[in-house]
């Protein structure tokens, strides 16, 4: 772990920055995202895998649905909206409720990755929103593949869900059509058969006949929507609300066709928090004479930001963006945001991702979020955003049901 990195700035009142080494870093090897589906197949006998979170019993069939941004905290927050969901917390059902840690950043692109490859970012490679192209010099959006880049290239990894097809399980993706052929798809979550269907209900209905179409089946759902009306209009309004409640009914629905000796398993890639508009906690990059000096590309999202410095100024950028940010973000550099284990195991990157991660790394301790209104407009004016280490967005919801 990383000691703690202060300043001297030479006022002698001024805050320390934050402690590198109070982020709660995500539960890499024993309770990560990147841990389900190694522990499930292991369960089911498929080859140079083992079961990372113990306390998951093997099952013959196992279906994984992922809801888009949906988070530990929230459910708690909702028993109303979600009583179903919410009854899974305990082990009421024949399984057992807690929470995962989704990785970091806790953004789609990178939990998907590592759904489904299960490995940490510093060994997939997609360690953030946006990333630099060490190859390129560009900004990679992750989510949407752009500027191109070959996909095999770009995470070279086997996923899970081809592993275990060839070992002889029963191995299905039921998400919409429109995924079937995305680079995400085929670098996070290809193997065995896709299977587009357009409502959630029809995506519960085959999912359930997919567990039950194998004697060893690996199935994974999907379902996106909750976390856009989380962007668009933030988790504390009703047309989120709504969206809970729709989700609580999928997932009823779905456990309740599970084929015998079956386990479902509910999760997400990140939680959410809404952050308000005004300048105290939406600080403008694009606005910001301190925080642009010396960057040449700003990268990831509002609340775990990658910073890539000019030749020479990685040092500079990053005692400016302590002293700036020290009391609301965590600021690390790469190499002790490495240390940290912030992006997998300690100390441990692949070589072909060391460049894609910061130069400086940011990531939000506070209600705040660097926003880009220039170069992001977008994603700048977000009500309900992601990405940090804090329990709101970290922690994701590991639910079982069993037969």
């Amino acid at each position: 772990m990383a000691q703690p990195t202060t300043v001297a700035s030479g006022w002698p009142d001024e805050p320390e920055p934050l402690a590198l080494d109070t982020a709660p870093v995500p539960e890499y090897g024993t309770g990560a995202l990147a841990d389900l589906l190694p522990t499930l197949v292991a369960g089911q006998g498929v080859p140079g895998f083992e079961a990372r979170i113990t306390e998951l019993a093997p099952a013959d069939r196992n279906c994984v649905f992922l809801i888009d941004g949906l988070g530990w905290e929230q459910i708690r927050a909702h028993p109303d909206e979600a009583p179903y969901l919410t009854s899974l917390l305990g082990s009421s059902r024949g399984g057992t409720g807690r929470p995962a840690t989704a990785g970091f950043p806790a953004t789609t692109a990178t939990s998907l990755a590592s759904v489904g490859t299960g490995l940490a970012p510093s060994a997939h490679g997609l360690p953030g929103y946006t990333v630099r192209n060490p190859e390129t010099g560009e900004l990679m959006n992750q989510l949407r593949w752009h500027p191109w880049s070959s996909p095999r290239v770009w995470q070279p990894y086997p996923t899970v869900f081809q592993l275990a097809h060839e070992a002889g399980v029963h191995t299905a993706q039921v998400s919409a059509p429109a995924f079937q052929d995305t680079p995400l798809t085929k670098v996070a979550l290809s193997g065995g058969t896709f299977l587009g269907r357009l409502s959630g209900e029809e995506r519960m209905d085959t999912a359930a006949a997919q567990l039950a179409a194998g004697d060893r089946s690996l199935v994974y759902t999907y379902y996106s929507e909750l976390d856009g009306a989380g962007h668009r209009f933030g988790i504390d309004s009703d047309a989120w609300r709504g969206q809970l409640m729709f989700v609580d009914r999928l997932v009823q629905r779905l456990a309740e066709q599970l084929p015998p000796r079956s386990a479902l398993y509910v999760t997400a890639d990140h939680g959410m928090v809404d952050i308000p508009f005004d300048e105290q906690h939406r600080i403008d990059f694009d606005e910001d004479w301190e925080l642009r000096a010396g960057v040449a590309l700003l990268g990831g999202e509002g609340r775990a930001r990658h910073v890539y410095a000019v030749p020479g100024a990685a040092a500079d950028v990053l005692t400016c963006w302590r002293e700036v940010l020290g009391e609301q973000f965590w600021v690390a550099s790469r190499e002790e945001a490495l240390a940290a284990g912030w992006f997998g195991p300690p100390g441990l990157c692949d070589e072909r991702v060391y460049g894609r991660i910061g130069d400086v790394v940011a990531a939000a301790h506070d209600d705040v979020i660097i926003t880009a209104s220039v170069n992001e407009p977008n994603e700048s004016a977000m009500t309900g955003v992601h990405g940090s280490m804090t329990p709101a967005e970290q922690l994701v919801p590991l639910l079982e049901v069993r037969t």
